[in-house]
């Protein structure tokens, strides 16, 4: 059996979603329950979706290292507000910008922030503007481990690589659905931290108007879909110091299922805990899955 590279850490995107009740977490909870302790028993780390609507308050972070401290290697990746990536028409303030700092700073100082993420939308094209604006978060946020998300096929170019390379910024790896304009799966290490981020291949809910999140991220992949990611993960891992493999197809528990199975194979195909509810509607998981009695007592 060979031990998943110590450098690697495999999460999901988000821990509250209605619809995996009874799936992901169990239909009846125990008074205390709480969620995102309850994942840390099967993923290394997770992506805080909620800081791309607004920033975290150092009180909220400081709950959810509570809540992880029996795991004490769980790390977490934050996305960055939208304010800074989604709004090019006005320039950001050094008071917003704080704020997002000082949110991040209880993660930062246990050692448990492992990247902050700026996801940019499709629109984001390699020209001087973006450019302009990627040298102004890389100034302003110097002291966070920054790494930059782009969609557009027009980044799969040595420019935008190289500019990364020379501010020591992270460039996000995407599994995204195959279309003409959207950036083609690389596998690409530009700082010392690296990410892989998996949005399944639902190609006709992508661009769709009517779709809303949980369509255009319902997407189950295949082993034979993650095969491939799992030998560039590997080689990967060996080009940086940390390495996050985030899955986001979200919807009924799939992007779990994703991550149990690359944490396999990435293992040697170790069998791992997971939760009955998820192997009860996943039961392509029985392969890779400890006997329920033997995963020990885990800490909800």
């Amino acid at each position: 059996m060979t031990p998943q590279p110590v450098n690697v850490f495999v999460g999901v995107a988000g821990w509250s979603y209605p619809d995996w009740a009874g799936i992901v977490y169990p239909e009846r909870r125990s008074r205390g329950f709480s969620e995102l302790a309850f994942l840390a028993n099967y993923v290394d780390g997770i992506e805080v979706n909620s800081t791309f609507y607004r920033p975290a308050s150092p009180a909220a972070a400081e709950g959810w290292l509570r809540q992880v401290e029996k795991r004490p290697d769980f790390l977490f990746t934050a996305k960055l507000w939208q304010r800074f990536t989604h709004d090019p028409a006005t320039e950001w303030t050094a008071e917003e910008a704080q704020t997002v700092r000082r949110g991040l700073q209880p993660l930062q100082r246990a050692g448990r922030l492992g990247a902050v993420l700026a996801q940019f939308p499709w629109s984001f094209h390699p020209e001087a503007a973006a450019f302009a604006r990627l040298r102004r978060l890389a100034e302003e946020f110097r002291d966070l481990p920054l790494v930059v998300e782009v969609r557009h096929a027009d980044w799969n170019g040595a420019e935008g690589l190289a500019f990364l390379r020379e501010r020591g910024m992270g460039f996000c790896n995407v599994d995204q659905p195959a279309l003409r304009t959207n950036l083609a799966p690389t596998g690409v290490v530009t700082g010392p931290v690296g990410y892989c981020r998996f949005h399944g291949r639902n190609a006709q809910a992508w661009f769709a108007r009517d779709a809303g999140r949980d369509r255009r991220y319902d997407y189950l992949y295949s082993e034979n879909e993650l095969a491939p990611w799992v030998e560039k993960i590997a080689r990967m891992a060996g080009e940086a110091q940390k390495l996050f493999v985030m899955t986001n197809n979200h919807y009924r528990g799939q992007e779990l299922v994703n991550a149990i199975e690359m944490k396999s194979m990435l293992s040697g195909n170790a069998r791992l805990p997971v939760p009955e509810g998820l192997l009860a509607h996943y039961p392509r998981l029985r392969a890779r899955a400890l006997p329920v009695q033997t995963q020990g007592a885990l800490a909800f």
